[in-house]
Parts: C-alpha cells; structure tokens; sequence
C-alpha cells in the first residue's frame, strides 16, 4: 500500500493503496474521545490531475493551481512531453529548448539512441532528440553554444539550465521543491518542468521498502517499521543554512500500525508505505497489532505483617486499539500495563500474610491449591480478582491482557533475611541428600554394569566352549567317514584285484588245458621252472610235499638240526 499525506503533493500513476487487517479507509479526523477503529489514506486516482489525499492532513495542494510549463510524463515518454514544453514556450514567445538540427553522416559530435544531446544556447537549454552524428557549430555564432555532452533518456534526474526532468520507478519516491519552496512528491510516473524563476529541486530519491532508519520496541526488541526524513537546506541569512524536515516517509510491516497527530486529532495508519509531508501532522508512534510478552520487576511490597518483597511479573499481552493507548497519554502498552500492575498487586500482596507467601512458589492461574490449606481458597480468590481486574484495566488502553503472572519473589528485611538463611539450610540438606541418593544410585548402576558384563562374558565363553566341542565332533565325524570311505574303497580294491586275479588264473588254466601238444607242454613246465628259480634263487631246493618225497623232506630237515646242534655243542 501506498499513502501520501501533504499539504502539497502530486502523485502521477495507478492507484496502489490497499487497505488490509480489517481497518477501512477514513476521511475525517479522531477526537479523543472517538475510539473507533480508523485509516488514514484515501485512493488516489489514476488521472494525471494531483487530487486532495486526505482531509486529516491536507490543507492546500499547490498542484492544484496552474502551473506554466509543467508537463506529466505519460505512455509517449520524455520525448513527448518534451515536445508539448517546447511547445508551450515557443506559443509564450519564449526560445525553444528542441533543437531544429538534424544528423548527417559527418560530424563530431554523436547522439547515440537513448542519449539526449545536452547544448548549451546563450544560458538556455537545448536538446538533441535524434540519434546520430552532427557538425560543429557555425562560426558565425559559436561564442553562443557550447557542447555538454549527452545523457540517457531513462536517467532518474536530468537538470540542466533549468530544465528539470524527473522519472521514478515503482518503488521510487522523488521529494521535490518547487520554484515557491512548496514540496511535492512524485510516485511511479514522472515530469518535465522549465523553471523560468527559481528552480524544480529534486532533494531526495527515495526506495520506499528500503528505508534506513529501523524502529524497534525498546523493551521486546520487536521491529516496529522503518523511516526516513528528507530535509531540504534553506538559507535563512548571508552565513546562516539549516535543514528543515520537508517530508517522513514510513514502511509499516505487516501486523503493525502507526498513529499521526495533528493538534489533538488522531489518526490510525495500518501497514504499507507512506509519506507525510504537512508539517502539521506528525508521527506520534508505530505500534506492533501482534502478542508480546515480558518479564517486569515490580517496586517493593508489603505484605500484611509488614515483610518487603520485591516480585518479578510475567505479562503477555495483544494491543487492539491503538487509539486508546495513545488517547491516554501512553507511547508504548508497557507503559500503560506497568503502573496498573503495580497498583493491583500492591493490594493483592497487602492482604497476604508473609507465612502464607513463602509456600506459594507463583501467583499464576496454573497453580491452584488442593484445598488443604485454609487460605488456599482465598489466595486462588486473589488471583482471579488480580487478573480480572488487570484485564479489565487492560482494555481501558485497548490492550488484550493474556496472561499474568508472578515467576519470582524476593523477600527483603531481617525476618526474610533469617528465612533465607533457614531456606538456604534446608536446601544445603537436600542437595546433599540428592548427592547421597546419587551416589548409591551410581554404585548400584556401576554393579549391575559388572553384573551384565560378566553375565555377557559367560555367554561369550559359553559360545565359545559350543563352537570348540562342536569344531571337535565336527571333525571326528569326518575322519571317521573318511576312515569309512578309504575301507570301503580298499575293500572293493582287494576284491576287484582278487577277482582280476582268479579270473587271469582262470583264463589261463583254460588256456593250458586248450594246449594239446606233449611239447608244447613240456616246455611250459620248463618256463615254470626257470620262474621258481628266479623267483626263489637257484640254491632253493624245492621238496615235494606229498608222497615219499614229503618223508623224505622231514628226514632232511631233522639231519640239519641234528648237525646244526652238534655244532653249537662243539
């Protein structure tokens, strides 16, 4: 959203005022007395006519009166409305400020597009609009013009032998001051204007959604908005300059609103941009519409039996109304919240006894008694009545009060001194009870972590003894089925090799029995015999074992053992 506030502004461009969070636009002032939710800003028009922006703070628009050779910039652009200036002087017998020459295709002096050729005529200006290169001056009137080079057309600010022409984008503001001293401001669009007394001074140029100075709540550190004042030098005698303040220019985050006064009127600004340049309206403060919360000391207090104590106060709360804040004389809800707290509490605490206190660790609503104690029901009654009454004080200031609370006390004077002493001991004997608890605690976890260790170790050697036997077995039953399997194939080996061997004895009985011959046989038995005697060596006598000559054998056999023991006698 954007608002002008002034006593002299000229807008040019769209309408871009939008007003949000529920508050509507307003064309009348706010007495203190009226508390109703306002806005301040009314639409501008998208007509290039400067309109009245405000009856709050409008008092005279000088754009209204007639201004000679002035001209909006339009769709056409600067060429145009610099066409329509320059018509404007030539019908008022004044010169021209569009230079008749055209480019050639010789000269030193180039126009590039989107350059302007800067010339200046005997103190008058004159512009080179066409692009291209041009020839010196004449001779004849040389001394009269001088060459000041070119400048883009698209420029913010061209000033130049009192021709101002002056462009803002969107999000630009220009603070200008006319030939009067009069301030305007000029949003989204632009102007060309010849001064023919004075000057079109153009003070500032302004990025509304960037402004340098930041406004924070000095207690919740909350950003509030950004300003920036513009100020213009005046000459006020021979050695004398000081700057004045000519206009304010505010960015209000969303959620957030400022109040402007003008005399004893007040008006509400929701979010958005804005410029205010009446002198009569300032800026009274900005405000944030969101919760906030804080921790507050309060003063020291009272109990009944006369015991100081010192109470550290937690708030939230949620302005509504800023009207009502500031009606009442309040610039932050701080302010406001403090003294009634403190006055409300002075009572509450007033009727508390300093035994009755000790034992209540807060004064919040989330700690209620069980009803055992005898004052509970009056001390839970204290804290209803503390924060109706602060929610109702609230809402005088158009303050929400969400939450109250006491999260620290401090007990002050010899009797709270002796307390804290006592408390300080009692505390001493708990911490060294929870270090004992502690302790053994820690004893009893390190003794079941050895118990665990151990029990885990066991299972460790458990599954390794497991691993080993069953290694063992493992390994018997495979050297016993091997023993198995080399048997098995032994036997089936020797039976293979005996079966071989009958059936060659067999074959070959077969063959002897086939021969017929008495030769032939006769020298079979002599091919045994030759294998005997190789196989039993030639000193081997062979004795038969049936018949005679197997007596024979023994008789021999019992004449060597005879002869061999004869000998061994001998």
């Amino acid at each position: 959203m954007s608002t002008v506030y002034a006593d002299a502004t000229t807008v040019f461009g769209d309408d871009q005022d939008t007003f949000t969070d529920g508050f509507k636009p307003s064309t009348s002032s706010i007495k203190p007395k009226d508390l109703d939710h306002r806005q301040a800003g009314a639409g501008l028009g998208k007509s290039a006519q400067p309109k009245l922006v405000n009856d709050f703070i409008a008092t005279t628009d000088y754009t209204l009166e007639e201004r000679p050779f002035f001209f909006p910039i339009g769709k056409d652009g600067v060429i145009a409305a610099l066409e329509k200036l320059d018509k404007q002087l030539v019908q008022s017998g004044r010169s021209r400020i569009l230079s008749r020459k055209s480019p050639t295709v010789w000269g030193s002096r180039e126009v590039a597009p989107g350059k302007l050729g800067l010339i200046n005529h005997g103190g008058n200006p004159k512009f080179l609009t066409k692009p291209g290169r041009y020839p010196s001056f004449p001779f004849r009137n040389w001394w009269a013009r001088k060459w000041y080079g070119t400048t883009g057309l698209s420029d913010t600010v061209i000033e130049f032998q009192g021709l101002t022409v002056v462009q803002v984008s969107q999000n630009q503001a220009a603070v200008v001051s006319d030939p009067q001293n009069h301030i305007f401001v000029i949003k989204n669009s632009g102007f060309v204007a010849f001064a023919i007394e004075g000057t079109y001074d153009v003070l500032s140029i302004v990025d509304q959604t960037h402004l340098p100075g930041v406004v924070k709540d000095r207690l919740t550190g909350v950003t509030l908005g950004w300003t920036h004042e513009v100020k213009m030098k005046s000459k006020i005698s021979a050695r004398e300059e000081r700057e004045y303040v000519v206009a304010t220019f505010l960015n209000i985050p969303a959620n957030n609103c400022a109040i402007l006064q003008r005399g004893d009127d007040l008006e509400l600004l929701s979010a958005g941009q804005s410029v205010v340049t009446n002198p009569s309206v300032t800026l009274r403060g900005l405000f944030t519409l969101g919760e906030n919360q804080l921790e507050m000391p309060t003063k020291d207090i009272f109990t009944r039996d006369q015991v100081p104590v010192s109470l550290t106060i937690y708030l939230k709360w949620q302005l509504t109304e800023p009207l009502k804040l500031t009606t009442h004389g309040y610039n932050t809800p701080y302010d406001a919240l403090r003294d009634k707290t403190q006055s409300i509490l002075t009572q509450i605490v007033a009727h508390l006894d300093y035994s009755a206190m000790i034992k209540q660790r807060s004064l919040g609503p989330d700690n209620m008694e069980d009803g055992t104690d005898p004052s509970s029901a009056f001390l839970d009654a204290l804290r209803t009545r503390a924060m109706d009454e602060m929610h109702e004080a609230a809402l005088e200031y158009g303050i929400v009060l969400k939450d109250l609370a006491v999260i620290d006390r401090q007990f002050k004077g010899e009797i709270a001194s002796t307390m804290d002493k006592l408390t300080t001991r009692a505390l001493q004997a708990q911490v060294e009870a929870a270090n004992v608890d502690r302790e053994n605690s820690n004893k009893v976890k390190q003794e079941e972590g050895a118990l665990a260790v151990a029990r885990i170790k066991a299972q460790s050697a458990n599954a390794q003894a497991d691993a080993e036997a069953y290694k063992i077995v493992t390994a018997a039953k495979a050297q016993a089925q091997r023993t198995k399997i080399e048997a098995e194939a032994h036997a089936e080996a020797t039976r293979l090799a005996a079966e071989a061997e009958s059936e060659a004895v067999r074959i070959k009985a077969k063959a002897d029995e086939q021969v017929l011959d008495q030769f032939a046989r006769d020298m079979q038995m002599r091919r045994i015999e030759i294998q005997k005697v190789q196989a039993y060596g030639s000193k081997t006598v062979f004795v038969p074992a049936e018949g005679a000559g197997a007596q024979m054998g023994n008789a021999m056999a019992i004449g060597m053992a005879a002869g061999m023991g004869a000998d061994a006698r001998r």
